[in-house]
């Protein structure tokens, strides 16, 4: 068994050790639902839904599909079935989980984005976390780009929510707030009461 299986295995198991992420998962097995609807049957808020979704999408567990302004998501039983088959090696001893974490990116490869985007993304993040915020603009506008997607369309955030959402991804959230509020991908309420994405139909900075 190859160090790069072992090591999903190991990822798989940290994804799965969390009560909410369980019952995310037993409710996406027999249909998809968009943020709001899980966060309403788990009585959760939705940024708290889309921190555990982040962290099942980053073991390929979670399918995402989009309609109009809509995502969807929903339990991938391709990857479910191949970490079950994994876990058997394991217990009939054929495999060994390796100690070193190592990065697990292939999140990335699921985005719509151009290769060299891609490459920024496998460069400033680890475990989709970023390791640092890019100094050039142009890098970083496509970890904003990233970013922007965290949020629901449609949606206004308060700005201890947007907080909420950028914490997962860094712990400068404030400057990433105010970045994306100055290159245009979020707007805000005179006195920073209320955030919202910029809708499609306004041009970003």
């Amino acid at each position: 068994m190859t160090g790069n299986e072992s090591t999903g295995l190991l990822y798989f198991y940290k994804a799965l050790a969390d009560d909410t992420r369980l019952k995310m998962i037993g409710l996406m097995i027999a249909d998809e639902y968009n943020v709001g609807q899980l966060a309403s049957k788990l009585g959760l808020t939705e940024p708290t839904v889309s921190h555990h979704l982040s962290k099942l999408r980053a073991v390929g567990l979670v399918n995402l599909r989009t309609s109009g302004n809509q995502r969807f998501y929903r339990l991938n039983t391709g990857q479910a079935t191949r970490m079950q088959r994994l876990q058997d090696q394991l217990f009939r001893g054929e495999l060994h989980l390796e100690q070193e974490i190592t990065d697990n990116n292939t999140w990335i490869d699921e985005l719509e984005m151009e290769d060299w985007e891609k490459k920024v993304l496998r460069d400033y993040t680890f475990n989709g976390r970023l390791k640092q915020i890019p100094t050039k603009q142009l890098k970083l506008l496509v970890i904003l780009d990233w970013l922007a997607t965290q949020f629901e369309v449609g949606r206004t955030y308060t700005e201890k929510e947007v907080n909420a959402v950028l914490q997962q991804y860094h712990e400068d959230y404030a400057g990433l707030r105010r970045d994306l509020i100055e290159f245009g991908y979020m707007r805000r309420e005179r006195g920073g009461s209320k955030y919202w994405l910029t809708p499609e139909d306004e041009s970003i900075n």
